[in-house]
């Protein structure tokens, strides 16, 4: 661990680097649970007339640690703001699985040079993923010395007590830990809308994928104890929760750690929360590798589980997904798709896909539209490889040319989007269910939501209808979103 208030200092002498040999043997290491959070006495009201504001950048799980630290910071009496001049502690959740998030995040920081100066007493802090990388805060701790505090991702339910040393030190505070993580159970969160919610089921990843850092930033897998997710999700539906998306970075290697319980994985969860009585059910993210028959078996039982699969390949090339590490064939991958299609016969399938990795050649990238052209997908996360340090793959030579990977990047897109649109026609004039989660990004006067296959659906109605799960009749598909009519006297919804 890394607790100390340092100030232009080599954070490297305090700093374990990723190392691959080291974090492969963590497996074999205890997790912890620890279910005694508590907020120190002398700080539990320090908040009472302050707000907060916590941007946040990244996956479900960085949004959802934005929830846990937010009911923390409520707990201390503070309020939420969208405004960083009214803010008394400001966070910033960073993500560092791409190089331009990281690029974003230290632009804001920048930005808040000027707010600093005039809000001395204000606390900037950075955490999330980023924070985990020896060279982004060696980076802040040279360049950004208006920062008050860095932390990791393994110890946020540690932030008061580091509050508390922003708040009364004079220097930066920094508290990184490299040990492969814990699971910190009975945190407040903070969740907004009431009726969407995510509910972390397992933590880390141990795939080892040669271009990710998450394995470096979130630790070792480690999954929490069915019953905890149990008793969350049936306090869920007692709220009159809609709909619970459970998390993880690998969400399907739930159960794996769980030595006591023999052959318990994310199918046995998946049959348990098709009897707790919330409308819909999600998952994310997978992974191929451990998308197994069972799990399968349950989807294809439906009810309140929700018919879209969000089925990473990254290339559809088999050599590629080799040097990947992503522990699959292009053959594998296939067969897994069909065999879940099969299963879910009106399910939704997106994906995400890395062009340009090293030595990508013409015909394998190739390989990759023909998969795609076999898949048809909803959707898909579409990326330039760019290395991230302290990854295998950012020891190999990026030998293909940027003017390539662009190119290579049009023409995947192209199809991508030739697909969503022919999928988003086979819905005209029908009536669907949408969940309807607010106001339209684009019209104030237009409400917005999903379908369970995860489709955006636009349409006019009353505000009141928002948390609501209403009937809409699509009257225009378009190539990422559909528009409808409210039915005021619902039909049967997929008619």
């Amino acid at each position: 661990m890394v607790a100390s208030k340092l100030s232009n200092v080599d954070f490297s002498k305090y700093f374990q680097p990723p190392s691959l040999k080291d974090a492969r043997r963590r497996r074999h290491e205890a997790v912890h649970i620890i279910n005694d959070f508590s907020i120190p006495d002398d700080i539990h009201e320090i908040g009472k007339g302050k707000k907060y504001l916590i941007e946040t950048y990244g996956c479900q799980m960085n949004e959802h640690d934005t929830e846990v630290m937010a009911g923390i910071l409520e707990e201390m009496g503070y309020e939420e703001t969208s405004e960083p001049e009214q803010a008394a502690i400001l966070l910033i959740n960073t993500c560092a699985i791409r190089e331009n998030a990281e690029n974003k995040v230290f632009g804001h920081i920048g930005k808040y040079k000027a707010l600093k100066r005039e809000k001395p007493d204000m606390v900037l802090g950075i955490c999330g993923c980023m924070a985990q990388e020896e060279s982004v805060v060696n980076k802040i701790l040279e360049k950004y010395p208006w920062v008050d505090l860095i932390f990791g991702t393994h110890n946020i339910h540690r932030l008061p007590q580091l509050l508390r040393e922003a708040f009364f030190g004079k220097e930066m505070v920094v508290e990184v830990w490299s040990k492969e993580g814990d699971i910190v159970e009975n945190l407040p969160q903070s969740r907004h809308g009431h009726f969407q919610a995510w509910v972390n089921i397992m933590y880390g990843c141990d795939k080892f994928c040669t271009y990710c850092i998450v394995p470096y930033t979130r630790g070792k897998e480690r999954s929490r104890r069915p019953e905890e997710i149990i008793a969350e999700v049936r306090d869920l539906a007692r709220q009159g929760y809609k709909e619970v998306t459970l998390l993880g970075q690998n969400v399907n290697a739930y159960g794996k750690d769980l030595k006591d319980l023999e052959n318990y994985g994310l199918g046995n969860l998946m049959d348990e929360m098709r009897k707790i009585g919330i409308p819909r059910i999600r998952f994310t993210t997978s992974h191929p590798k451990d998308f197994d028959d069972h799990l399968i078996n349950v989807l294809g039982k439906g009810g309140n589980l929700c018919e879209h699969i969000h089925l990473p390949v990254q290339s559809g090339n088999s050599e590629i997904l080799k040097i990947m590490g992503r522990g699959y064939t292009r053959e594998r991958y296939l067969d897994l798709f069909h065999k879940i299609k099969a299963a879910v016969p009106n399910a939704s399938f997106t994906t995400d896909i890395i062009v340009g990795f090293p030595n990508e050649t013409d015909e394998q990238f190739e390989d990759t539209l023909s998969l795609v052209r076999e898949c048809r997908f909803d959707g898909a996360f579409t990326f330039i490889y760019s290395p991230r340090a302290g990854t295998p793959a950012a020891r190999m030579k990026d030998n293909v040319p940027m003017e390539v990977k662009k190119e290579r990047l049009q023409r995947l897109n192209d199809l991508i989007d030739q697909f969503s649109a022919e999928s988003n026609a086979k819905y005209q004039d029908k009536i669907v269910e949408v969940l309807v989660e607010g106001e339209s990004r684009k019209n104030s006067n237009v409400l917005s939501g999903h379908t369970r296959t995860n489709k955006v659906v636009n349409f006019s109605g009353p505000k009141s209808l928002v948390g609501q799960l209403v009937s809409v009749k699509i009257t225009e598909a378009k190539q990422w979103s559909l528009d409808g009519d409210w039915q005021r006297e619902p039909e049967v919804a997929g008619r």
